[in-house]
């Protein structure tokens, strides 16, 4: 199917998942999650396939149920408290065309009743990952700050994310991006209203708000040696 828009029933959907996150209720109700989340989504992504490589041409829209840009529904609970099998949320990654990983720079929206937002950057890069920006930000602090600084961008985004308290080891506590530095996420935010979601122009409006994060993105594959 083409794309149209979603629907408000994405939000109802995800409101009752959280009301009811368990296996049976899901089960019963995996029709209603193909028509109001699913189907939806995969055909937002097939729209989008085009918009991303005008971000990047190496940036990927894969519309795949499994192994795609729509992440799974359900949650990893080998290692956490919370043994909820479900996601309440909506998660779709347009990732690069080698990174497989999530925490490799991308694009991502994020759907959830009352939390609808947009993001780009690296989510808890590995500590060599890690290193790598750092090392580009002290080999070239001005163009990073032009990148954070890029008006476009700070009219959507805000920077977020994790930071120490300290410097890193190995890094001057007196360089000028020294507070940067301290960064374990680089990770571009704009926060929106669910209303947004809604809008039957919704991919070029994600592109257009994805496309001024574009020098930060493009710092970012530069410190990984991947091609932006």
């Amino acid at each position: 199917m083409s794309f149209q828009h979603f629907e408000p029933s994405i939000f109802q959907f995800l409101k009752k998942l959280k009301e009811n996150n368990n296996k049976d209720w899901f089960n019963d109700h995996k029709q209603e999650y193909e028509d109001a989340v699913r189907t939806p989504a995969l055909a937002f992504i097939t729209e989008m396939e085009s918009w991303i490589k005008l971000l990047s041409p190496h940036y990927e829209a894969i519309p795949k149920k499994i192994g795609g840009s729509l992440m799974r529904v359900y949650r990893d609970v080998r290692f956490s408290k919370d043994k909820s099998p479900y996601k309440t949320n909506v998660g779709i990654q347009f990732r690069h065309e080698i990174g497989k990983d999530v925490h490799a720079p991308g694009f991502y929206l994020h759907i959830e009743p009352q939390q609808v937002f947009l993001a780009a950057g690296a989510w808890a890069p590995a500590s060599d990952a890690l290193k790598n920006i750092r090392d580009l930000m002290v080999a070239k602090p001005g163009p990073y700050e032009d990148a954070i600084n890029h008006q476009p961008m700070l009219q959507h985004f805000e920077l977020q994310g994790n930071k120490l308290t300290r410097p890193p080891k190995g890094y001057d506590k007196d360089l000028p991006l020294i507070e940067e530095i301290k960064r374990k996420d680089f990770i571009a935010v704009a926060e929106l209203p669910e209303s947004f979601i809604l809008e039957p122009d919704l991919p070029e409006r994600v592109a257009r708000l994805l496309g001024t994060t574009q020098p930060f993105m493009r710092f970012l594959c530069e410190a990984l040696l991947l091609r932006f």
